[in-house]
């Protein structure tokens, strides 16, 4: 079983950084919101703490925080501040921001050939995803069931409904994923919906897949483009893992406070 496992920590933060007179911050809140960085966002202890921690209960050992070129926050922290006992943390730079798929190209050398998790650090994933991924033997995805996340996530309604669909075949597989679908188009799925939360098994054709599509419409390069192009060029299987565990999301101040209540008392061992 891998227990390698990466985390996209190189983004933007845009909406994070906006400012919501609706929502109440502490001091340090709302200082570490402004920077964009949501992985260090405080909840008692950084936000992505949790996210590590439950890598460790999952089985994982190994972790690539890819992030981006002023960093120096996030590495002081893990290196001189947290200094984990479970994991040992290790760095690659996405230098500019040019979508999930470079981000994830830029671990290829933390990979080493072997099979890696990726998963976001602004999304905190229920151990059912993590360790179903792990005993995965072959490239996989969690997928996350639609009823699950409106009833158990912080996450509104109105944006879940909005979520990537996971097509998935007859034995299990994904077929692909159906970006920003359509109301007319999910009313003809089948029951229950399976959403795309960015957590995934990849083996090393991933990177291969990486150098090879284009640009998205948005000029990005998306990692469902690469995954795509695994399934249809290089036929890569991925095998589809169904949880009916909810994530929560860390995406804008308005997040902060109900996931500080969703985490209260969650014990956090790096």
């Amino acid at each position: 079983m891998s227990d390698k496992a990466v985390i996209l920590a190189r983004g933007l933060g845009t909406r994070m950084r906006k400012d919501d007179q609706s929502v109440s911050l502490s001091e340090a809140e709302a200082r570490a919101a402004a920077t964009g960085v949501k992985a260090m966002i405080p909840i008692d202890r950084p936000f992505l703490d949790y996210v590590l921690s439950a890598l460790a209960d999952a089985g994982y050992r190994r972790i690539c925080l890819i992030v981006a070129p002023n960093h120096e926050v996030i590495r002081r922290y893990y290196q001189e501040e947290a200094r984990p006992q479970r994991l040992t943390i290790e760095f690659a730079v996405q230098d500019t921001p040019r979508g999930t798929a470079d981000a994830v190209a830029a671990a290829e050398v933390f990979a080493a050939g072997d099979d890696v998790v990726v998963v976001n650090s602004d999304n905190y994933y229920p151990l059912e995803a993590l360790r179903g991924l792990r005993q995965c033997s072959r490239s996989a995805v969690a997928l996350f069931e639609q009823e699950a996340m409106l009833r158990d996530s912080n996450i509104s309604p109105d944006r879940i409904k909005a979520f990537a669909v996971g097509l998935v075949d007859g034995e299990g597989n994904l077929v692909r994923i159906l970006e920003k679908p359509s109301e007319s188009t999910l009313s003809e799925l089948p029951r229950p919906l399976w959403l795309s939360m960015n957590c995934w098994r990849f083996s090393s054709h991933i990177f291969e897949a990486c150098r090879h599509i284009a640009p998205s419409p948005r000029g990005e390069y998306e990692i469902t483009d690469a995954v795509q192009y695994c399934i249809d060029r290089l036929g890569v299987t991925f095998r589809a893992v169904p949880v009916s565990s909810a994530v929560l999301d860390m995406t804008s101040r308005a997040d902060i406070p109900a996931i500080k209540a969703r985490l209260k008392g969650v014990s956090v061992q790096l």
